[in-house]
C-alpha cells in the first residue's frame, strides 16, 4: 500500500471546473493561506507592517517560434526603481514601490494598494541569447523580450513522397 499526498488544488480545480458556484473557493483559499501566514510570521502584529509590506508583481510569460516574452505589471514605479539581473541562468528582476501618502493624517477607510519591495526570479532556457535581452517599460508594464538562438527555432522540411 502507497500513500499519496492528497492536493487540494486539484480538488478545487474539480470543484471550479465541474460546479461553476465554487469558482471562487480557490481564490479564498489563496486569501485565508496569505493571512495565516502574515499572521504566524509576525506581520499583523507590527505597526505598519499591515499596511506597508511586500508584494509580488503580476506577470506573464509567453513563448513563440523566436521569442520568450515576460511582462510584469510593476505600477507607480519608474524605469529607474527596477533592478534586472542575470546570473547562472536566472533572471531577477527587483524593484521597491513607496508609499507616497502619510499616514499620520485622517483615517483610512479602505487599503488595497500594495507598497514595499518585491524580487522575481525566473529561469531562463539554455535555448535564450542572454547577451541579446532586451527590457522596456512602459505605462506600467515591464516587457523582457528573449530571442531564441537559431538552432532551437523549429524548422519545417518538406518530405518528397515517392
Amino acid at each position: 500500500m502507497s500513500l499519496i499526498k492528497r492536493n487540494s488544488s486539484r480538488d478545487l480545480a474539480f470543484w471550479n471546473r465541474e460546479y461553476p458556484a465554487f469558482r471562487g473557493m480557490q481564490t479564498l483559499q489563496h486569501d485565508m493561506n496569505r493571512i495565516v501566514d502574515e499572521f504566524f510570521r509576525g506581520d499583523l502584529l507590527t505597526d505598519d507592517s499591515f499596511f506597508i509590506r511586500d508584494w509580488n508583481p503580476a506577470v506573464d510569460i509567453v513563448e513563440n517560434s523566436d521569442q520568450c516574452i515576460l511582462k510584469a505589471e510593476i505600477p507607480g514605479l519608474t524605469k529607474d526603481d527596477v533592478k534586472i539581473t542575470l546570473e547562472n541562468n536566472v533572471i531577477t528582476i527587483r524593484g521597491e514601490k513607496k508609499n507616497e501618502v502619510e499616514t499620520k493624517e485622517g483615517e483610512y477607510h479602505r487599503i488595497e494598494r500594495r507598497y514595499g519591495s518585491f524580487e522575481r526570479s525566473f529561469t531562463v532556457p539554455e535555448s535564450i541569447k542572454m547577451n541579446e535581452i532586451d527590457a522596456q517599460y512602459k505605462d506600467g508594464v515591464l516587457i523582457l523580450t528573449m530571442p531564441k538562438a537559431e538552432e532551437t527555432k523549429p524548422k519545417s522540411v518538406e518530405i518528397k513522397v515517392r
